[in-house]
């Protein structure tokens, strides 16, 4: 099946704070945040996964992710975190909605 693509997801990371936030990664620089896609079960190395598996990070936590510079325990730790924390701002943005 093909990845679910939303344009209104991924704009929505333009100017946002990084909801990855990697400790002493992390740049704070809200003019660089995208969305970062998380890799999940769906995904390869090279293959984007759906956009709601993704979520908000700076340039430099971007890298850190897509890198995979931290441990796994780590990036399983903040890719979790930052997921909920964009998940929470789409909801109140009404980009999603829970029925």
């Amino acid at each position: 099946m093909k990845p679910l693509k939303s344009v209104k997801l991924r704009q929505s990371a333009k100017d946002q704070n990084c909801t990855m936030n990697v400790a002493t990664v992390c740049n704070g620089n809200s003019e660089t945040t995208v969305l970062a896609h998380i890799n999940t079960e769906g995904s390869a190395i090279g293959a984007k996964c759906d956009d709601y598996s993704a979520a908000f990070a700076c340039s430099d936590c971007h890298r850190w992710l897509d890198e995979r510079l931290g441990t796994e325990e780590d990036r399983l730790f903040y890719s979790r975190r930052a997921m909920v924390r964009t998940w929470s701002v789409w909801r109140q943005l009404g980009l999603v909605a829970i029925k």
